[in-house]
């Protein structure tokens, strides 16, 4: 189980006349059988997230396609020494994140488009879909945008502290 998430700044890319060449994802190097893809676009000043599920939980591979952003997520985890800490990582086009399952997800986009790409190892469960206010006061995450763009689904996020008194953990 992965208990840290791995940033990749690295992916080497291969270039001639034409582009370049990139190897993304390599599962020899996580041994994670992602089993689902999804992507997503975003324009500047939107915040996805805080996301987390909890059936069916989610290790995600992030791979930023386009554009910039920063990602952020939160340990969820009570059994951690590190629950409830924020790891904040500034990404751009080539970079990739591995996030454990037991973590909140969330992104804000920094450059005028940006699309990123997931590799899931569960599928999606609608029903056990949850997330946490993106500005919650406990977790003190310093987003770029003072007035982000967000869904009807995220402005309703759960305070952190309500997470804690509803779920035992990840």
């Amino acid at each position: 189980m992965l208990k840290n998430p791995i940033l990749n700044k690295n992916n080497k890319r291969y270039f001639d006349i034409r582009g370049y060449f990139q190897e993304i994802f390599l599962k020899k190097k996580t041994k994670i059988n992602f089993i689902f893809s999804a992507i997503a676009t975003s324009k500047k000043r939107v915040v996805r997230g805080l996301h987390f599920q909890t059936q069916n939980k989610q290790t995600k591979f992030i791979y930023i396609v386009k554009g910039e952003i920063l990602d952020v997520i939160v340990n969820l985890n009570k059994k951690s020494k590190n629950f409830g800490k924020v790891f904040k990582y500034k990404m751009k086009e080539g970079d990739s994140l591995i996030i454990p399952n037991n973590f909140a997800h969330g992104y804000e986009c920094l450059s005028k488009t940006c699309t990123v790409l997931y590799y899931l190892d569960n599928y999606r469960n609608q029903k056990a879909e949850n997330g946490i206010m993106y500005n919650d006061k406990d977790l003190k995450i310093k987003w770029v945008s003072k007035n982000p763009i967000l869904s009807k689904r995220d402005k309703a996020g759960l305070s952190f502290n309500e997470f804690k008194k509803k779920f035992n953990s990840l």
